[in-house]
């Protein structure tokens, strides 16, 4: 009987430690940066949104329960996030630089800089307030969180690429 307790809690730690193991996310931004870099319009790279996530949720057991589709998402959205600070600062130089360029054009009435700045002040509460009732409307239970985090890649992935494509190059 001995001899099966010590068998018994022996198996009990293995299945524990690889449990243990298997709880991380699977999780790589090739499927969404792969499909961007081939994305040519809007619509294009909007098929890219959720592309990793998707990958990741389906690479584990873990990654398809509540807390991994979350982790799943949240570095979606990391990716998504990241491309829309490097942006951001692009057109911002670039902004800065067509304001001083023009400072003197009767025509220019509001500065580009200016505008892009108070924009994205303004939609980053906005994105915030909306992630906020989406995580509301799941009424506490676990798709509350799920419904949050979705919003907040979805919306992220979207003002990227509102940034990526407003200002065309002539």
């Amino acid at each position: 009987m001995k001899a099966f307790g010590l068998s018994l809690a022996a198996a009990l730690m293995l299945a524990g430690s690889t449990f243990a193991q298997d709880e991380q996310v699977k999780y790589s931004d090739a499927p969404t940066a792969d499909c961007l870099a081939a994305a040519d319009t809007a619509d294009a790279m909007r098929v890219c949104i959720g592309l990793a996530t998707a990958q990741c949720v389906d690479a584990s057991d873990y990654g398809s329960t509540t807390v991994g589709m979350m982790e799943c998402t949240a570095k979606e959205a990391d990716f998504w996030d990241a491309k829309l600070n490097a942006t951001y600062k692009e057109l911002m130089a670039r902004a800065e630089k067509f304001d001083k360029m023009n400072a003197d054009d009767p025509r220019i009435v509001e500065k580009i800089a200016d505008s892009l700045r108070d924009m994205q002040r303004a939609w980053i509460p906005y994105r915030d307030a909306t992630c906020t009732f989406q995580y509301a409307l799941g009424m506490g239970g676990t798709i509350a969180s799920t419904l949050s985090s979705n919003c907040q890649l979805e919306m992220t992935a979207e003002q990227y690429i509102y940034l990526a494509t407003a200002w065309q190059e002539n």
